[in-house]
């Protein structure tokens, strides 16, 4: 791990040595070189004019160590520095090299922390020296630019990095915003897959396996070719789980928003009829209650997980009858599918039907998803007097 200083101590190193360049330069060249740079008359040697170099050196001082404060207060050092600099051009003591770098450095700190009317005001001092009848016209327009320039630029820098993090912000907030529309597909259409064609491709499998027993007289070819049927079906059901299985990894945590496919609760009577035409077995349906339409999103809920536990019925108890109930309520809807199949093999919420037959995992969680997202819960296990039993509750929105 590379090691940086702290800014204060970054701010200190450098007044240290900015200090050093400007104290130098005063005690070397005094006030004869500060009065041939602006023309004020003949240089004076600093044996004759002693005094000279010591103010000159402590303006050098006042100019640079208020940088030390530019990490933690820039306004304080630009307020320090302008009035030494100020106080130099009064007394016909034009800034040093190092004091105009120290200048420069804090308006610039100044304008990448703080707001455009901050630099205004500190600039302003400059602006009322230049309009003021003063001898060293020439260094106070030096100032000035150096204050300017150094306030404008850190300005833009800021600007420019406050543009780079809002990009940089939004980039982000859209890459999100993709990735959550992904993972709401993906998540779709895994139930989808799982509820509509997993639905339709184990019924293909079921009359197969039914024509070939209840056929009298098949030929075998035509045994042979029910059987291809039915084992297709089974490997593509396989083949569908292992997909399902990808594609709810992938949507693992994705908060999906709900579509509307079209199947309603007036539709589970041609559900049932699928049912009963698929293979031996009765399955009825029960209503309870006043019958009245509910939204749209909780029908299509209702009717979802009435298909997905007839199918693990004939799935897991092929035979077996099959009772749905809807239990119209004032504040909800309670749907019940119970078959009198050999039950589930153990009852931890997430087992299927029958000995040895296990719920992949898949069934059960769609149910629970599904009523989840529609404010409801589902409950799993062995029915009051055998089977296996299904039961959901479903809020109806605007009840009390």
């Amino acid at each position: 791990m590379t090691w940086r200083p702290a800014p204060t101590v970054r701010a200190s190193v450098a007044a240290v040595v900015l200090a050093v360049l400007a104290v130098a330069q005063a005690a070397a060249g005094g006030n004869a070189a500060v009065s041939g740079a602006v023309g004020t008359g003949p240089a004076v040697s600093t044996v004759e004019r002693p005094q000279d170099v010591l103010v000159a050196v402590l303006l050098a001082l006042a100019t640079t160590a208020p940088v030390a404060l530019a990490g933690t207060w820039p306004v304080v050092a630009a307020m320090l520095i302008a009035a030494a600099t100020l106080l130099g051009l009064g007394a016909q003591v034009p800034p040093t090299v190092g004091g105009l770098l120290a200048l420069g450095t804090v308006y610039a700190v100044v304008g990448l922390r703080h707001r455009v009317r901050t630099v205004l005001v500190l600039v302003a001092p400059f602006v009322a020296a230049l309009a003021l009848p003063v001898e060293n016209v020439s260094a106070t327009v030096v100032v000035l630019g150096v204050a300017l320039l150094a306030g404008v630029g850190g300005i833009a820098w800021r600007v420019r990095d406050e543009g780079r993090r809002r990009d940089a912000v939004v980039e982000a907030a859209h890459e999100s915003t993709l990735e959550h529309l992904a993972r709401g597909e993906r998540a779709r259409i895994a139930r989808e897959l799982h509820d509509v064609v997993a639905h339709h491709v184990s019924l293909i499998a079921l009359q197969a396996e039914a024509a070939r027993l209840t056929v009298p007289g098949m030929p075998p070819e035509g045994e042979k070719r029910l059987l291809a049927i039915g084992a297709t079906a089974r490997t593509a059901l396989a083949e569908m789980r292992r997909l399902l299985g990808v594609l709810r990894e992938d949507a693992d945590g994705a908060d999906v928003v709900t579509r509307r496919p079209q199947p309603g609760l007036a539709q589970l009577t041609e559900l049932l009829d699928e049912v009963r035409d698929a293979g031996p077995g009765g399955a009825r349906l029960l209503v309870r209650g006043k019958v009245a339409p509910l939204d749209q999103s909780i029908e299509v809920t209702a009717y979802r997980i009435v298909q997905e536990a007839l199918t693990n019925a004939r799935r897991h108890a092929p035979g077996a009858a099959v009772d749905v109930e809807l239990d119209y309520r004032p504040d909800r809807l309670v749907v019940r599918i119970r078959d009198n199949g050999p039950g589930p093999a153990a009852i931890d919420g997430d087992v299927g039907h029958g000995v040895g037959h296990g719920d992949p995992g898949h069934g059960l969680a769609g149910m629970r998803e599904r009523a989840a997202m529609a404010g409801g819960t589902v409950r799993t296990g062995a029915g009051s007097l055998g089977g296996f039993l299904v039961s959901a509750e479903l809020p109806v929105p605007g009840s009390p």
